[in-house]
């Protein structure tokens, strides 16, 4: 086997890192997504959430591209913390992502969130909401076997006249 042969089976590895890997890219959407309050509602971090709320440049109900806010992130993701102080900052408990129509409450229900189910309905969250496929969270709670999770949203809601 010649030496060129040799090259083209087993190139050295610097030769590969340099020459046959396309390089990580990052969309503008993707960099505000992961600095901004959502990526940081997503992960759970709750100082630096803060930093950017009380700097001025995010607001709590701001929404990223997808038309989702940070209420959405966190409840979705088990960060009741984070759940909390967007609250106690001004949250909308009851806003709904654009195309979905899911509220904070419907991800917390399908994802099996009790306690942050718990919250946003003593917040004022409507369990009565229905997403774009007509579900509220109580059936995106029985749609995912968290029967837990459905027993309480079934306490709030009204009672039959």
């Amino acid at each position: 086997m010649s030496q060129s042969d040799l090259f083209r089976r087993f190139p050295p590895i610097g030769y590969v890192c340099q020459h046959h890997r396309k390089p990580a890219t990052q969309s503008l959407d993707e960099m505000e997504f992961e600095k901004g309050i959502w990526g940081h509602s997503l992960y759970g971090d709750l100082d630096e959430l803060k930093a950017c709320i009380d700097n001025g440049k995010y607001t709590v109900d701001q929404r990223d591209c997808a038309g989702y806010t940070a209420l959405h992130y966190a409840a979705r993701n088990n960060h009741l913390d984070i759940c909390e102080y967007l609250v106690k900052k001004g949250a909308d408990v009851n806003a709904v992502t654009r195309a979905g129509k899911a509220s904070a409450l419907h991800r917390a229900a399908s994802t099996g969130r009790k306690e942050i189910v718990l919250s946003l309905l003593h917040k004022g969250a409507n369990p009565d909401l229905e997403d774009a496929d007509g579900k509220t969270a109580l059936r995106r709670a029985l749609d995912n076997n968290h029967m837990d999770i459905a027993d309480i949203l079934e306490l709030f809601q009204p009672s039959p006249l």
